[in-house]
């Protein structure tokens, strides 16, 4: 008998106790004594006072129901009040739990069904299995029981499982739950697929309890013997691989899950159920006690800091659970800043408390890591053996220090990182250069002395293998195939095959980054990174810490520099393959973010950190001057292509300016590529790639002293011809020609290339030959991520507002967008579009939907506004309201010679271009392109405007009036996003 009831239960209920005294001391709530009174008391109720009847089923649940509220409360109480630890709590909800399951067995076998059963049903025994059979239980957990019996399980048994398990759901509890005899058990065990269930499984209930533990048999003793530990724990190695590859790979992910991600509860209790099978401990307490130093794998002091983060883990998930009202194990960024606040993290200096709170979580799954680190390669050896022709220590290894076991390099006899600090950086160059694994051993050693690389701060020999661990081997420049599997091998090919398959994040030169990360090596050379060190951004944006997206940029580049990574970003490889300053742009992307936290332009900031860093680090003057000028301008770019019209010659002339070379160009959208790249795979895509290297084109045409920008009338000129040229071949007449080259301004012929003329050329004598009043065409580039949104119409005010709404209604990002107005007064608008998933629109009832939606909006027959709301109802749930997102508007005049440019700043939402280009148009300015950029749940909208007589606006008070009212607009949709997230955290801590 197993499973669940077919209508799932409901969740534990939060009921208020009755009007009773509560504990006011954890001794009083949490002593096994009082447990017993509790029990006993419930015992005691379920009887009449008259004639010891045992009381009707629904009165008994009643009695359960008060009894569970009242130890439910008992010990949240408590914990809220900080006089019970996470994992004291949950050991005192299993406590209380064991408890009520025994009081409930009893009642059943000598109460309930005492009549109508045979002896037979009492051979039956409760054992308490998965993480409450290790005695800890979270509020909204499930209780999971195995009913075991001698025999096999009778229909008396059966009835009386029944019973118990119908009366548990019916107090809204989730029991898992599995009947088994103990020859079942044995049998299972001999196949090796389910014994920790019952290893873990702890009497709670039952008078055959003792007696029908399977682990109290020999017969199972022999079979989990006869199985061994060495398939046991391969299986748990495979389990925890594919657990991580579903919830995150990364420890650092900003929205972890504190159950079952890398780092968390789960790993740990895998390291439980190895060092079971090898050493012999019976719970995670005995994996950290003090008697588990003996072993010379943990010092007390290790184990201390591993007992603490225990404990925080076990605190942030009762809060979760708490907060919640269910078995919620993610950290979403609508309850990071409750459950921080609940522990006590306040604002220090510029940092908030929930980024506090978050950075004190990572560094916690850190400790979790160094501690799978040292035990689990142990764990392994004791189970399988020493490693077969594993590779031996030659004499230049001995001779340097260190040496070989089970094919895995660590510090010979003698050997101190204490007395010789040096000796850790050797270490790691004799693992890289020879391709072999770490040691345990050798990893806890270096976590032990990582403080002792403070002392090699400035030591050239430090210097140089510290280099040569970051840049990695420089890829063949001649005859490699970038699309090879060589290239991909490349990538990863100094990483030691024992490290190579257990991350695949962790590749090539990254690897080495993780191992002095992980290890606080790195916080020790360069105390400026220690402070990134799981340094969130509390956004939607990123996806990794500070430190964890650096690394990521690392490994990036390093594929893209062998090839493995040509297909996605093949104008990155072809850069790459010729670099002049390769060790400079490692360490740029190493230092790009490393003023992250600290309030003020972390650019600025990291780019005065680099002039320190750098010649500490071996770097020439002229590296470390290149470094710090691209940590400088690591943003100037992805700026300047998704938040500037790159069309605008002074856009590309600044941008000249300010880069002034072609090596320099090269190694700054090299850094752009992969910073971009390493915020998440969903930032990176095939639109933001077109309009890089437009970008990088028109620049470096400038800068290799080719047509001027400034040569705006021979730019026009040539565009027309080629245009015109075009349009001869596809059989236009020369009178039809000439009207469309009259009909654009000299805006229009430098913003499309030539085909696309030719296009708009088409579309517009077929309008003007059926005089449509509207014509909309669609055209997908999937190769660009985008759909290409082309509306020819009369020109009026408002027009691209109603064009946004439309678009927005039909579930469309608008990415970019070119407004003209042509000679006779018509409009013709271009849109570059995506989906949600930021691809391109391609289905036909797609195209269609958005034409119709077009002329819709324009014709009036749809109400943009209401159908805005209702989308943006649908489009966010709490966790993305709850980031705010401070409104901000710059008006600048000096970017551009002939327009004013609006930079508005604000939450991203359906309907929000089509709000703020509507307060544009009330305020009789007209749009000529807008250039729109979304980071997680905030948007950047860049437009560039002039009032209508064709001018910039220059008047102080006009601007100031039209930034306040976009301004008014922008916190009006935000505090109305913001109201609509519920309660205050106050009121949800309370």
């Amino acid at each position: 008998m197993e499973g669940r009831p077919p209508s799932g239960p409901t969740p534990m209920q939060e009921i208020d106790p009755p009007a009773m005294s509560t504990p006011s001391s954890p001794s009083q709530a949490s002593t096994p004594s009082a447990v017993r009174d509790l029990t006993t008391s419930l015992a005691a109720s379920l009887l009449s006072p008259e004639d010891g009847a045992a009381v009707p089923r629904e009165q008994a649940i009643a009695l359960f129901r008060r009894h569970l509220a009242r130890f439910q409360a008992s010990v949240r109480e408590e914990f809220e009040a900080h006089r019970l630890h996470g994992t004291s709590a949950a050991k005192q909800l299993a406590l209380h739990t064991d408890g009520m399951i025994r009081t409930l067995v009893d009642f059943t076998l000598d109460h309930a069904l005492a009549g109508s059963i045979g002896p037979g049903a009492r051979s039956l025994a409760v054992t308490a299995t998965g993480g409450y059979g290790r005695g800890m239980l979270a509020p909204f957990s499930d209780i999971d029981l195995l009913f075991l019996t001698t025999d096999e399980p009778s229909a008396d048994v059966s009835r009386v499982v029944e019973y118990i398990l119908y009366f548990l759901w019916d107090l809204g509890l989730k029991v898992g739950h599995a009947t088994r005899s103990i020859a079942q058990c044995i049998a299972e065990a001999e196949a090796d697929t389910n014994r920790p269930h019952h290893i873990a499984g702890r009497p709670a209930a039952g008078p055959a309890t003792r007696r029908c533990s399977p682990c109290s048999r020999p017969g199972y003793i022999v079979a989990c013997v006869e199985a061994g530990a060495a398939r046991f724990i391969s299986d748990k190695h495979k389990e925890r691989t594919a657990r991580h590859n579903r919830f995150g790979d990364s420890p650092y992910l900003v929205e972890p899950n504190v159950k079952e991600g890398r780092g968390g509860l789960r790993d740990l209790q895998t390291l439980y159920w190895m060092c079971r099978y090898t050493f012999g401990t019976r719970h995670v307490s005995d994996l950290l006690a003090p008697g588990f130093s003996r072993l010379g794998l943990l010092t007390e002091q290790e184990a201390k800091r591993a007992r603490r983060s225990w404990d925080f883990l076990w605190s942030v998930r009762l809060h979760l659970h708490y907060i919640s009202g269910r078995a919620e194990e993610r950290l979403t960024f609508d309850v990071q800043p409750v459950v921080g606040a609940r522990m006590g993290y306040t604002r220090h200096g510029r940092q908030v408390g929930v980024e506090r709170f978050m950075r004190h979580y990572f560094l916690t799954v850190r400790e979790v890591m160094r501690l799978t680190h040292v035990l689990e390669p142990a764990v392994m050896r004791q189970a399988l053996g020493p490693a077969a022709n594993a590779p031996q220590a030659d004499s230049a290894m001995r001779d340097a220090g260190f040496t070989v076991l089970d094919g895995q390099i660590l510090p010979e006899r003698g050997t101190s990182f204490d007395a010789e600090p040096i000796q850790m950086m050797r270490l790691l160059e004799w693992a890289r250069t020879r391709k072999l694994p770490i040691h345990p051993l050798a990893m806890h050693q270096l976590i032990r002395w990582e403080r002792r690389a403070a002392s090699l701060r400035g030591d050239p020999e430090a210097a140089r293998i510290f280099l040569e661990l970051l840049c990695g081997t420089p890829p063949e420049r001649i005859g490699r195939p970038p699309h090879s599997a060589e290239a991909e091998n490349a990538a990863g090919e100094e990483v030691p095959s024992f490290h190579a398959t257990a991350q695949d994040r962790r590749q090539g030169n990254a690897y080495w980054l993780h191992i002095l990360n992980e290890t606080g090596i790195m916080g020790r050379l360069m105390p400026d990174w220690s402070r990134i060190v799981g340094q969130m951004q509390f956004d939607t944006y990123h996806v990794f810490t500070v430190d964890e997206h650096t690394i990521e940029a690392i490994r990036i580049f390093g594929r893209i520099e062998h090839g493995a990574m040509a297909d996605e970003i093949p104008q990155a490889y072809d850069l790459a393959r010729n670099l002049q300053s390769r060790r400079a742009l490692y360490m740029a992307i190493l230092l790009h973010d490393i003023a992250k936290g600290r309030g003020g332009d972390h650019s600025e900031l990291g780019s005065e950190i680099a002039l320190d860093v750098c010649p500490e680090m071996g770097l020439t003057g002229e590296e470390t001057e290149t470094v710090s000028w691209l940590v400088l301008h690591h943003l100037l770019l992805s700026h300047t292509a998704f938040q500037r019209d790159i069309d605008d010659p002074k856009t590309i002339l600044d941008l000249a300016d300010t880069i002034q070379s072609p090596e320099a160009l090269r190694l700054l959208l090299l850094l752009t590529i992969v910073d971009m790249r390493a915020v998440s795979p969903r930032v990176w895509n095939a639109w933001k790639a077109t309009l890089l290297h437009e970008l990088y084109m028109r620049v470096a045409e400038v800068l290799e002293g080719g047509l001027a920008t400034t040569e705006r009338d021979v730019r026009v000129a040539r565009a027309k011809d080629a245009a015109a040229e075009i349009l001869e071949d596809d059989g236009f007449k020369r009178a039809d020609i000439d009207h469309f080259l009259g009909l654009g301004y000299g805006s229009y012929w430098l913003s499309f290339d030539q085909d696309t003329h030719a296009r708009h050329a088409e579309l517009i004598r077929e309008a003007e030959r059926h005089k449509a009043p509207l014509t909309v065409e669609t055209q997908p580039l999937p190769a660009r991520g985008v759909t290409e949104v082309t509306i020819y119409t009369a020109d009026h005010p408002g027009l691209f507002s109603r064009m946004a709404g439309a678009l927005a209604i039909a579930g469309a990002s608008i990415v970019d967008a070119r407004i003209h107005t042509l000679i006779n007064g018509m409009a013709l608008d271009t849109f570059w579009i995506q989906d949600a998933g930021g691809e391109a629109f391609e289905e036909p009832h797609q195209l269609a939907r958005l034409s119709a939606l077009v002329e819709q909006a324009l014709s009036g027959r749809v109400d943009i506004p209401k159908e805005i709301v209702s989308a943006g109802r649908m489009r966010y749930g709490r966790r993305m309201r709850a980031i705010h997102v401070p409104p901000r508007v710059v008006i600048d005049n000096r970017a551009s010679n002939t327009y004013t440019v609006i930079e508005i700043n604000g939450r991203d939402r359906p309907g929000l271009l089509h709000d703020v280009t509507q307060a544009i148009s009330d305020h009789k300015l007209q749009i000529a392109s807008a250039h729109i950029t979304t980071y997680g749940v905030r948007a950047v909208d860049v437009f560039y405007v002039k009032d209508l007589f064709g001018l910039k606006i220059t008047d102080e008070r006009r601007l100031g009036e039209i930034r306040e009212a976009l301004l008014h607009g922008l916190r009006q949709a935000e505090e109305a996003m913001t109201s609509e997230i519920g309660p205050p955290a106050e009121s949800l801590i309370a």
